[in-house]
């Protein structure tokens, strides 16, 4: 296949592009900038800005799939408060991802597998009263509403995602790998109350291409890996880190790097599930039980 990835200097659709590219398909990166990691760069390239750009240019033309994994988050809201989170989320998910799928699918491309996000899933009581789980449910909505029988698109929702590409440094990791580590004294220790699904980037690789090659047109697929408590999670950094520590749960303050700004559940909520067997089938039985190993590799690339 000749495949297109939109967010492809990412982490997520950074790890789709190599695995699809060592299976032995054409793959192109799409994003604003050229990436930064060596093994990405490799890769050919094509700018473009999916929330800007008339993306029905031309530029879409002489794929046969898509791989979308762009969206805006938390992150991507002013801290000047110059715009909402509501209208932010609304421009940059709402309206572009389907505008820019629907330019995929006039320029003749096949198949699609969006990057979607579990919440609409696991925590539909959010739909309605946070924005961000708001916003990709209606995202998710009127993407898959474009399918077809002759435009097939399906949506891979994810829990959290932990993942390294060789080259790139990620902030909130190196400071978590800091943390566990013992290496900023003035940071409380401690793990928040609640915990959720976890999976790897190199797995989600692996269920992108099982659903390029299988996905059903118009289905959204839940997957994960493990379930952990934030205290579990949090004491495997500070194990692998050298530091194994036990830690107190604690919801009296907000942890400085799991805030209850991104717990898009809510606050303490535990967020728990096993992917469906006839789902691991259809996308080509992902790998599991990686979490461990992904964190020791982590750690010791950022140390």
């Amino acid at each position: 296949m000749k495949v297109l990835v939109i967010g492809g200097s990412g982490l997520i659709g950074g790890d789709a592009a190599l695995h699809l590219k060592a299976q032995g398909h054409d793959v192109t990166i799409m994003s604003r900038k050229r990436p930064g990691a060596p093994v990405l760069a490799e890769l050919p390239f094509v700018a473009g800005d999916y929330i800007n750009d008339d993306l029905g240019d031309g530029r879409l033309a002489g794929y046969d799939a898509l791989v979308f994994s762009a969206a805006a988050d938390i992150r991507n809201v002013p801290m000047d408060g110059s715009k909402t989170p509501e209208e932010v989320y609304r421009q940059a998910n709402d309206i572009a991802v389907p505008r820019a799928i629907e330019a995929a699918r006039d320029a003749g491309i096949g198949s699609v597998v969006y990057i979607g996000t579990f919440y609409p899933q696991v925590a539909a009581h959010r739909i309605g009263e946070c924005p961000y789980v708001t916003s990709r449910y209606n995202t998710d909505r009127a993407v898959r509403a474009l399918s077809s029988d002759s435009f097939r698109v399906c949506t891979l929702d994810l829990p959290f995602v932990l993942g390294h590409i060789p080259g790139t440094e990620v902030p909130h990791i190196a400071a978590l790998v800091n943390y566990a580590a013992g290496n900023i004294p003035d940071m409380p220790v401690f793990a928040p109350k609640g915990g959720t699904n976890h999976i790897t980037s190199h797995s989600v690789a692996q269920a992108v291409l099982g659903a390029l090659e299988n996905g059903e047109s118009g289905q959204a697929y839940l997957i994960g890996d493990e379930n952990l408590s934030w205290k579990d999670y949090l004491e495997r950094w500070f194990a692998a880190a050298g530091n194994p520590t036990e830690l107190e749960v604690r919801d009296d303050i907000d942890h400085p790097l799991l805030p209850n700004a991104i717990m898009f559940a809510g606050a303490g909520a535990t967020v728990s599930y096993d992917t469906d067997p006839a789902v691991r089938e259809r996308l080509g039985n992902f790998d599991q039980g990686r979490i461990d190993g992904m964190i020791a590799e982590i750690v010791a690339a950022y140390r």
